[in-house]
């Protein structure tokens, strides 16, 4: 007779048992909240988690079943949001008298916004140390991803799905062209003296039909990145140390007209590519580049439904490197615990499993998520892993290095939309390089302010 209790459940699954127990009796253990612990068989608990709708799905039907079997009593619904739906749907949480949400899955840039607003729980406070394992391992995590989840010094949300914005290419076009396959030193340079080479007649029926570069060139929070990492592989940054715009300087134009010179070398149309036009591009083979986010290597190898590339064709590596270093961008997805749930035990159950050694590993094996771990990433399993997991150590260990993220601020989003809208304008010819960074940094001071 087993009373229910999983064979694999980890011990702290007891201790929080036991802590339940005590505090029906109105008693706490270590101080942690007097809340409706992990659940019984005849009473389960039932959590709710906000996550992006990319994700969502998949994690409610292949992850969700994994965590049920150390943690059976605690029944799990994973809501799924569209991205350009999410932060306000996370805001409506935060604001709300009558929250929906245990757990809150957040973009790279929210964490500010969400734990100025009271939001969220200090993962690393006395609400939640208490009932942590004793085998958890903070210091197990890469400092980039890490700090994604970290807001004034304290620990408000872990990576749960790591993303780091890389560079795809396409063997074959290489091989077709006669050059070289890109390393990780291949500089930008380097880069556009063989773009031209990449735009080429593929199949030999003497019409172009492929090009060297897809990407992020639409009006969209997610294009700015691009001429970002450019100016960071060169030395330069959004802000200076004392929070004040400084990226409307040469080294900042010079970056934005690069990603405006890659046009030259896209599809046509592509002014209006965002990630799907570009990656739909890339998985039917007629790009022979994509700056991308990495999570979607493991579907553009490996799923014959979604791409006609294979592993063997396909490879990744770093942004070209600039004047100071190779160029990456982060941005993590990471969980937290809303500061108003009334189940943090079973919370705390779910977002340590995920982020667990094993619970990412779990993670990275069954829904191809990228792993924050120093050591999921020395230990690969599986084909797809041992190229992703060099590139994406590498890539966590640059853009520390360079500090190459979004501004982190409570009018993270605020800042980010600017940048959209005056980079769009840069890239569809509207204005220069120069006027376009010149209004952003004027705008994003008095937002800041």
């Amino acid at each position: 007779m087993n009373n229910g209790i999983s064979a694999r459940a980890p011990k702290n699954w007891l201790l929080r048992t036991a802590a339940a127990a005590l505090m029906a009796t109105g008693l706490t253990m270590g101080g942690a909240l007097a809340d409706d612990g992990l659940g019984t068989a005849k009473a389960p608990i039932e959590l709710r988690i906000i996550a992006n709708s990319a994700f969502s799905h998949t994690w409610q039907s292949v992850l969700v079943p994994e965590f049920n079997k150390i943690y059976p009593n605690i029944k799990v619904t994973i809501d799924g949001v569209p991205y350009n739906e999410h932060l306000a749907k996370l805001m409506l949480e935060a604001t709300s008298a009558s929250p929906e949400y245990d757990v809150l899955v957040i973009d790279d840039p929210w964490t500010p916004q969400l734990a100025q607003l009271g939001a969220l729980v200090d993962l690393k406070g006395p609400k939640v140390a208490p009932i942590t394992s004793k085998d958890y391992d903070w210091a197990d995590f890469n400092a980039a991803p890490l700090a994604a989840g970290e807001w004034k010094g304290l620990q408000y949300s872990i990576p749960v799905r790591s993303n780091m914005l890389l560079m795809f290419y396409n063997r074959a076009h290489y091989k077709k062209a006669g050059l070289p396959e890109p390393t990780p030193a291949l500089t930008w340079d380097q880069y556009f003296e063989q773009a031209p080479k990449l735009v080429q007649d593929m199949n030999g029926d003497g019409t172009i039909d492929a090009w060297a570069v897809d990407t992020f060139f639409v009006r969209d929070q997610l294009t700015p990145p691009i001429w970002q990492t450019i100016m960071n592989s060169n030395g330069g940054s959004l802000l200076d140390d004392k929070g004040a715009p400084v990226f409307n300087n040469e080294v900042g134009v010079a970056a934005l007209n690069m990603h405006k010179k890659l046009l030259e070398y896209a599809p046509p149309g592509a002014l209006g590519h965002g990630l799907q036009e570009s990656l739909q591009a890339f998985r039917q083979g007629a790009v022979a580049t994509m700056f991308m986010w990495g999570s979607v290597y493991k579907a553009t190898g490996v799923d014959p439904k979604a791409s006609k590339l294979t592993l063997n064709e396909l490879g990744m590596q770093v942004m070209p490197v600039g004047k100071a270093s190779a160029g990456a961008h982060r941005g993590i997805w990471t969980a937290g615990i809303s500061a108003k749930t009334k189940r943090l035990n079973a919370s705390w159950a779910f977002v340590e499993w995920l982020s667990s050694k094993q619970g990412e590993k779990t993670n990275v094996s069954l829904a191809g998520s990228f792993p924050a771990r120093k050591s999921t990433l020395s230990a690969p399993a599986e084909d797809w892993q041992k190229p992703v997991f060099s590139t994406l150590q590498q890539a966590y260990d640059v853009a520390e290095k360079g500090k190459m993220w979004r501004i982190r601020s409570p009018r993270s989003d605020a800042t980010q939309q600017i940048l959209a809208d005056e980079v769009a304008r840069a890239l569809a010819g509207q204005v220069s390089s120069k006027e376009a960074l010149d209004v952003a940094a004027n705008r994003i001071a008095k937002v800041l302010k």
